[in-house]
């Protein structure tokens, strides 16, 4: 195999793998929403907060079963970080809930909106990463597209608003983590979500009874369970799994913001789903918004590759010279044929600065 054939192959690898985590992750998703759907609207059993508490207890347990089987290495890290990072995703689920039980939909709608501007603007200051204005234009006509979509009151109130913006925060704040975690402990998102799961879960589960019982006035322990309710809480468990997984490999692999991008593809994959096979309303409006979303991932997809190819290549052309520069003893003499004693420095310098990017 020629060395330009290894090279297209080592390029091909990691693109595969992100292809893949995103297909993982729309599948699973879509199938997820529609089983809770007939969960909650068919068989009444109202309990979001505990459900997921319970999908991540399964989580879990099925990484530890993976685990026992050899079927990724277990890797211990910082465990402040870990268990931070655990609770931090459990209370971003819990608000998010509350937020749709203390706001109308559309404004629970335009709360996931604001996930990706929010997540953009933390990014910016904070991390220092510089978005080109053609992503901004694709992030641009994707949210007005979704919210045209999906919007259909903005009925506002003082509670439902302090939680939106908890919810935004708290949310943006766990995604950029979870992507920053994987790049400076070097974990992956297995070992990553296997770690955190105990924190999520127990985070869940111990307040989702409670967060339950205030917005739907009911019980979770004294639903009357039948074999119906069990059969689709389990399936529903059964699926999670592969929805938290694909959440922790796609944000490893791409960045918080595309991950949003994916969230609202799955947003209008539903709604599509719903128009065409179970015959839902709809209106020319929805039929609109759709496809202005759906034009605004594209360019947006379109771009981050570019972006991203020309990033990969200029590393590709700059990296061999400074290393070249580094290793070729004829050029660590001066003028006199005295060595420099500090040529390694700007190299170390400029390969740490741009490994913190992320592209």
């Amino acid at each position: 195999m020629s060395e330009k054939e290894e090279e297209m192959r080592d390029k091909q690898g990691p693109q595969i793998g992100t292809v893949g985590a995103l297909g993982l992750s729309v599948i699973s998703s879509v199938a997820i929403v529609i089983c809770n759907k007939a969960l909650i609207t068919t068989l009444g059993f109202n309990f979001a907060t505990t459900l997921t508490g319970w999908h991540l207890l399964v989580t879990y347990c099925s990484l530890h079963v993976a685990r026992w089987l050899k079927l990724f290495e277990h890797k211990p890290f910082d465990a402040r970080t870990v268990m931070g990072f655990g609770v931090l995703n459990g209370i971003s689920i819990g608000l998010l809930n509350l937020t749709l039980g203390f706001n109308s939909v559309g404004f629970y709608q335009m709360t996931k909106l604001a996930i990706i501007p929010c997540t953009v603007l933390l990014e910016t200051v904070f991390l220092r990463k510089v978005f080109s204005k053609s992503i901004q234009l694709a992030l641009l006509l994707l949210l007005v597209g979704v919210g045209i979509a999906t919007i259909t009151d903005l009925q506002l109130n003082a509670l439902g608003s302090v939680l939106s913006v908890f919810a935004i925060v708290t949310t943006c704040v766990a995604q950029i983590m979870t992507n920053t975690i994987q790049k400076k402990f070097k974990v992956s998102s297995t070992q990553l979500l296997y770690q955190s799961c105990p924190y999520q879960a127990t985070t869940l589960i111990l307040t989702g009874p409670f967060l339950d019982g205030l917005l739907t006035g009911e019980n979770v322990f004294a639903f009357y369970y039948t074999y119906k309710v069990l059969l689709f809480i389990i399936l529903s468990c059964l699926i999670s799994v592969s929805v938290n997984f694909s959440t922790f490999l796609v944000i490893g692999k791409t960045s918080p913001v595309t991950y949003q991008v994916l969230g609202h593809l799955k947003t209008c994959l539903v709604l599509a789903f719903g128009y065409i096979l179970l015959q839902n309303p709809f209106s020319w409006k929805n039929i609109f918004g759709i496809a202005v979303a759906v034009v605004g991932m594209g360019v947006y997809s379109y771009v981050s590759v570019l972006e991203n190819q020309l990033k990969q290549n200029e590393i590709a052309t700059t990296l061999p010279q400074v290393m070249k520069q580094e290793q070729d003893p004829l050029l660590h003499e001066n003028g006199n044929g005295t060595a420099q004693k500090d040529v390694e420095e700007p190299v170390t310098t400029w390969i740490k600065s741009d490994s913190g990017k992320d592209f």
